[in-house]
């Protein structure tokens, strides 16, 4: 019998070779395909009376990603579409459709023969969970292979097994922070925790894998033979009771029950260790039901898997233009940003020209990427060669004549008009009619920065966030004349880098500005009212945000904060700002020269190491203060997640971003928007519109003119309508440009 994703070919010793490879697919998968052509095989192994043992490895460089998203969407789409019809069959169904992998990895763990996993890249999800039902697990010693779990990242948690093998083959509190954070292990780590059994050559892989067959392995699941104890102890010891009381609360303080998913997972290994394992499995398969059906699941699984791969794909590209091939980048300014973005451009191998204004400027620039790269070496992620490589792609300069030949500039100068203006006329005077220049400005309008350049069709923003090394968003800003080259060009330049674009027409702060200054304005508000700053802080992070908003201050600069006010005043008037918030910000940077982490005083003090901040005692003097009893803290959470959610809407109804995707991905990645809530638009469609609308009047009544609902939000309630339904992405055509 042939298949399409697998080959099988049983050697001389009558150990069979299953080969996963599934055609025009970069990765292997599961898919219903997939699984039923694995189910046919072990059945045939199984029956085979000449066949001894089986490995199962991937013909691909990585093994397998698990299981394919848009299966379990297509299960949760039928169970939506027949709970209306009879809740009690449609779970039910749910529940028999969720446990098919778990019967299928049961199959091969109690087949009677020695199953082998030979490990040669990347193993994540489901496929770790069919390798954890093996006999023998082999990884090839390489940095391509990593091996996880981490379904918690989307909502949802390892259903197919893995809650259940992992803590019988490792202790139970590695194996809860494995499963709740959804880290990556090395092969090393796997080995060390008791996860795989060997680590291999890459060339000898499936050799070694062979030859723990023929040395006798056992074909028996170490909890299926009698007498099997549990690593570390059973929950019903002195470890137990250390382990499961503080790992409850670690579990609310990192999550503040905001992700029902993570909680499962606890359930699962507390409940499924004091059960046989056929029974620990249905308890899991039961809680997986459970976790499908919530709107976390929902949300997290669009904007965290399947939107955030869309786009990273280039969902939004404009069609039709060839791609590119980069072969020298220029970088205008080596200050931090700058710096930072040489960094990510030369670690994506392409040649960076690094300009400033004189040569030992330059060179610090450089110097950051060798201070990056060093860091990178000392922990072990990078080898002294790689840092070699990388800092030669690197040409420090201060000579305009060394940017000939590049495909793009990006520039990355000082935030002054005037500066820019000369940078872009300097660079396009070497330039190459056909490059593409791109402003990595976060306050100028990228039209009025066009008007600087001979050639406004190539003129693009590319607006990165710091530190550029680790953020993962990019906002590319369309002006008025951006053509479509540029605007592909840029998502180029953008997926080379490994970084996610989003794109946004020209206004005012883009889209992310937008949305964290309104965060941080009502935090403002609310310490004006008297509300504790503690409050706010721990509010916003119960809420879902991973930093508060004063600390988000500080990181940006508070003096900055107060840069952005006086220019809005300038560019929009008196009205434009809050005195009573510019008088905050103004006591804070003039009255007590609190500028922020960077001069270690701003919301926070900032003591040396190993010493954490802590939020600054003067904060309470600054306005009466309110007792803590008498301010409602959920209404607190609420205020801050919902100012965000409408500039969001906002941003939508003025066309500055299009799609739904990019403003919900846009908003997670960038400043960490309660992940759970899917971003700023799903959290709207999650509530629903008419209840949003709702909760924003009866703020707007007590707080003020910013929690007015946009009209686009009204007719949405009037209408019964999502952000998913009224502006669907993928019923759209061309990418919308700048009005």
């Amino acid at each position: 019998m042939s298949y399409t994703n697998f080959t099988l070919d049983v050697d001389a010793d009558g150990i069979a070779l299953i080969t996963w490879d599934m055609p025009e697919r970069s990765m292997n998968v599961f898919t219903e395909e997939v699984m039923r052509e694995l189910n046919a095989i072990v059945e045939k192994v199984t029956a085979d009376a000449a066949v001894k043992g089986v490995v199962i490895t991937s013909g691909k460089d990585s093994f397998s990603g698990g299981a394919d998203i848009t299966m379990l969407q297509k299960m949760l789409a039928t169970f939506a579409a027949e709970k209306e019809k009879d809740l009690d069959k449609a779970t039910k169904a749910l529940f028999e459709n969720a446990g098919y992998m778990t019967g299928l990895f049961r199959k091969i763990e109690t087949s009677g023969k020695p199953w082998v996993s030979a490990i040669n890249g990347t193993c994540m999800g489901g496929a770790f969970e069919m390798s954890l039902a093996c006999h023998g697990r082999v990884a090839a010693d390489s940095d391509k292979v990593r091996m996880a779990l981490p379904e918690v990242k989307i909502g949802i948690f390892p259903g197919a097994g893995g809650t259940q093998r992992v803590p019988r083959l490792t202790d139970q509190q590695q194996a809860l922070q494995m499963l709740t954070s959804g880290q990556n292990l090395t092969p090393q780590r796997a080995k060390a925790m008791g996860l795989i059994h060997e680590i291999a050559e890459p060339s000898k892989l499936v050799e070694t894998a062979k030859a723990m067959i023929k040395n006798g392995l056992k074909p028996v699941a170490p909890w299926d033979e009698k007498g099997f104890k549990l690593p570390g102890g059973p929950i019903y010891s002195a470890a137990g009771a250390n382990l499961w009381p503080p790992a409850i609360a670690i579990l609310r303080r990192e999550t503040y029950g905001n992700y029902p998913a993570a909680a499962a997972i606890l359930k699962c290994v507390y409940e499924g260790l004091l059960v046989p394992f056929d029974t620990a499995l249905r308890i899991e398969q039961r809680y997986f039901t459970e976790i499908m059906q919530s709107k976390e699941a929902a949300a997290m699984i669009r904007s965290l898997f399947l939107s955030l791969q869309e786009l990273n794909k280039g969902a939004r590209r404009p069609a039709g233009v060839p791609d590119t091939k980069f072969k020298k980048i220029g970088i205008l300014g080596a200050g931090f940003m700058g710096a930072g973005i040489a960094y990510v451009t030369a670690r994506a191998g392409i040649p960076v020209v690094l300009l400033d204004r004189d040569l030992p400027s330059a060179e610090k620039g450089k110097a950051h990427s060798d201070s990056l790269m060093a860091d990178q070496v000392k922990k072990g992620r990078a080898k002294p060669e790689d840092k070699d490589k990388l800092l030669s792609l690197i040409t420090p300069t201060a000579d305009y004549a060394d940017l000939a030949g590049c495909d793009l500039v990006v520039e990355a100068v000082f935030e002054d008009s005037g500066v820019k203006k000369e940078a872009t006329e300097k660079a396009e005077a070497v330039l190459k009619s056909s490059a593409i220049f791109a402003s990595n400005t976060s306050t100028i309008p990228i039209t009025a920065l066009a008007k600087n350049s001979a050639r406004p069709k190539n003129f693009i923003g590319i607006h990165f966030f710091s530190p550029v090394d680790k953020m993962m968003l990019v906002e590319i800003i369309l002006g008025k004349k951006t053509g479509d080259k540029a605007l592909a060009v840029a998502f180029d330049f953008v997926r080379a880098i490994k970084k996610t674009p989003i794109v946004v027409n020209d206004t005012r702060g883009f889209y992310v500005n937008r949305c964290v200054l309104r965060y941080m304005s009502e935090a403002y508000k609310m310490l004006i009212e008297g509300v504790p700053a503690a409050m706010i802080e721990n509010a916003a992070k119960a809420a879902g945000m991973p930093v508060g908003p004063l600390a988000l201050t500080d990181e940006t600069a508070v003096d900055l904060a107060q840069k952005i006010m006086k220019q809005t005043i300038r560019d929009l008037g008196e009205k434009a700002v809050d005195p009573k918030q510019m008088a905050l910000i103004n006591t804070m940077v003039d009255t007590h020269g609190r500028f922020g982490r960077k001069n270690s005083k701003g919301f926070y003090d900032y003591p040396a190491k190993p010493a954490k901040k802590k939020l600054w005692s003067g904060l309470k003097d600054l306005y009466p203060q309110l007792k803590p009893e008498k301010v409602d803290y959920e209404e607190l959470k609420e205020r801050l997640l919902v100012t965000i959610a409408l500039e969001a809407a906002r941003v939508m109804e003025e066309g500055i971003v299009t799609d739904p995707r990019e403003a919900d991905v846009g908003s997670i990645l960038a400043f960490g928007f309660a992940p759970f809530t899917g971003g700023a638009l799903s959290y709207i469609d999650g509530i629903g519109a008419k209840r949003f609308v709702k909760i924003a009047k009866g703020l707007q009544k007590k707080y003020g003119a910013e929690f007015k609902a946009p009209k686009l939000l009204l007719d949405m309630a009037e209408k019964g309508e999502t952000f998913y339904q009224r502006f669907d992405p993928y019923q759209k055509g061309e990418v919308k440009q700048a009005a």
